[in-house]
C-alpha cells in the first residue's frame, strides 16, 4: 500500500491498544513475502476470522495436553540422547531440531522416506524458511537470500509436502466412503486446509506456504525461546544461585522463567501494522491512513507503569499490572495474538507464591487458566526441564556465538556440556 510516515509506540498500553485495533493490518513480514505471502499472521478481516477459525481447532486443551504428555516426551528423548551420550551439544541446531519433530505433526509434514537424511533435509529447509521470513531482519544479500528461498519451497513442495497431500486425501476419500471414521483423520493444519480449499479459496501455493509458515514458528520461536531460558538460567548460577536451584527442582517456577525470558527478549524486537484508516489512540498518538505503525515490543515489555521499576531485570518472580500477561506482548495481542501461545508455554500462569491466574490479556479464547491434573506447563518449559536434568552446563572451552547476519538477537552456536551426577 502507499506509505506515510513511520510512527513508533512502546508505551504498553498503546502498544496493546495498537495490536488490538482492526483498522491496522499486519505490516511485519511485508518483506518476507516469498514464504509468508497470504498465510494466517498476514491476513485481515474476515479472510483471516474465517481461516483462524478453522485452525483454532487445532489449538484445543485437549490437543495441547496429548502433545505435551504424550507427543513431545518422546521427541524430547530422542533428540537429547545422542547430545547426551556424547557429553556434549549445541543448543541452537538441538533445539531447532526438536521443535522441529513436532511441528511437522502440527503442520502435517510427513517424511516420506523415514530416514535421518530425510530429517536433516527437512530441518535445512525449514531454517531457510525462518530466514526468509525474517527477511526485514537479515544483514545479507536478500536478493540472493529470497531466490535460495524460493527454490527451498519448491523442494518442500516436491519432496514432502506432496506425498503429504496425498495421504491426507486418501485419508479423507477413505471417510467419504464410510472406511475411515472423522477421528481417524491426520489432526494438523494441512488436513483442515484441504477439507476447506472451496471455502477459503486456497490455491495450491498458499497451502504450501501455510503449512511451511506453521512449521517454522512451531519450531522457530519455541527454539528461541527454549535456547535463551537455557542462558538465562545458567547466569541465575552466579547472580541468584538459590534461583538457579529452583529452576533445576520446581517446573512452576522454570515456567516463569521461561515467561520472564520471553518478556524481555521476544522472538521479535518489534511487530508492525499498516493503519488502514486515519487513527487515534487513547494516548493521543494520531496515525494517518497509509502511516506505518512500529511497535516496539522490547520497550513495551518493559515499561515500568506495566512491570516495575527494575523492568529491565530478569525476574522470574515478578508480577505484572494492568492485566498483563507474564510474557508481556511477545505472543501479541487481538486477533492476532499466536495460535499457539498455550502449547509453547502452558496455559495457566503460577507466580511463585501460589498465586494463579490466567493472564486472560494474552489466553484470551484459548482456554487457559486451568489448574489441576490437566496442567499445562507448555513445551519450552517441558524441554528446558529436560535439558536441565540431563546435566546441560556451558561448555567452558567454546563461548556462545552471537548470530552475525540477524538484528533480532540470536544465537548462531550455543555449546554445552552435559555433565549427569553420578
Amino acid at each position: 500500500m502507499t506509505t506515510g510516515h513511520d510512527v513508533t509506540v512502546n508505551s504498553y498500553a498503546a502498544a496493546r491498544e495498537a495490536l488490538r485495533h482492526r483498522e491496522l493490518r499486519q505490516a511485519l513480514y511485508d518483506e518476507g513475502d516469498v514464504v509468508m505471502a497470504d498465510v494466517l499472521v498476514n491476513l485481515h478481516g474476515s479472510a483471516h476470522r474465517d481461516r483462524r477459525r478453522l485452525e483454532n481447532r487445532l489449538f484445543r486443551r485437549a490437543t495441547n495436553l496429548r502433545y505435551e504428555l504424550e507427543l513431545f516426551p518422546p521427541v524430547v528423548a530422542d533428540t537429547l540422547k545422542p547430545h547426551v551420550e556424547s557429553g556434549r551439544g549445541e543448543l541452537v541446531s538441538l533445539s531447532h531440531q526438536m521443535m522441529m519433530n513436532l511441528a511437522a505433526v502440527t503442520a502435517g509434514v510427513d517424511r516420506p522416506d523415514g530416514t535421518a537424511a530425510g530429517s536433516d533435509r527437512l530441518y535445512q529447509l525449514m531454517m531457510l524458511f525462518i530466514e526468509g521470513a525474517t527477511l526485514a531482519h537479515y544483514s545479507g544479500d536478500r536478493a540472493a537470500k529470497r531466490a535460495e528461498v524460493a527454490a527451498a519451497l519448491d523442494e518442500f513442495d516436491g519432496v514432502f509436502l506432496a506425498p503429504s497431500i496425498q495421504r491426507r486425501r486418501d485419508a479423507l476419500a477413505r471417510m467419504a466412503s464410510g472406511d475411515l471414521d472423522e477421528h481417524d483423520l491426520p489432526g494438523d493444519i494441512l488436513t483442515v486446509l484441504l477439507r476447506n480449499l472451496d471455502h477459503l479459496e486456497l490455491p495450491h501455493d498458499v497451502v504450501v506456504r501455510e503449512t511451511a509458515f506453521y512449521l517454522l514458528a512451531g519450531a522457530h520461536t519455541s527454539a528461541t525461546a527454549f535456547v535463551r531460558t537455557l542462558d538465562a538460567v545458567f547466569a541465575l548460577d552466579a547472580t541468584a544461585p538459590d534461583d538457579a536451584d529452583q529452576a533445576r527442582d520446581d517446573l512452576e517456577f522454570l515456567q516463569c522463567c521461561v515467561h520472564e525470558t520471553i518478556r524481555l527478549q521476544p522472538s521479535s524486537p518489534v511487530a508492525m501494522r499498516w493503519a488502514m484508516a486515519d487513527v487515534e489512540l487513547a494516548d493521543g498518538t494520531r496515525l494517518a491512513r497509509g502511516d506505518r505503525v512500529v511497535i516496539d515490543l522490547m520497550a513495551a515489555n518493559r515499561d515500568p507503569q506495566v512491570f516495575g521499576d527494575d523492568a529491565d531485570r530478569f525476574d522470574p518472580r515478578r508480577v505484572a499490572h494492568d492485566g498483563a500477561a507474564p510474557w508481556g506482548l511477545s505472543f501479541g495481542s487481538g486477533m492476532h495474538a499466536c495460535i499457539g501461545q498455550e502449547l509453547a508455554a502452558g496455559g495457566e500462569v503460577v507466580r511463585p507464591g501460589g498465586n494463579r491466574t490466567s493472564a486472560a490479556d494474552g489466553l484470551a479464547g484459548l482456554g487457559g487458566g486451568r489448574a489441576g491434573p490437566d496442567r499445562l506447563y507448555g513445551l519450552v518449559p517441558v524441554a528446558v526441564r529436560a535439558v536441565l536434568d540431563a546435566g546441560a552446563e556451558p561448555d567452558p572451552e567454546n563461548s556462545p556465538v552471537p548470530d552475525p547476519d540477524s538484528a533480532r538477537g540470536y544465537w548462531a552456536r550455543y555449546p554445552v556440556v552435559f555433565e549427569v551426577s553420578p
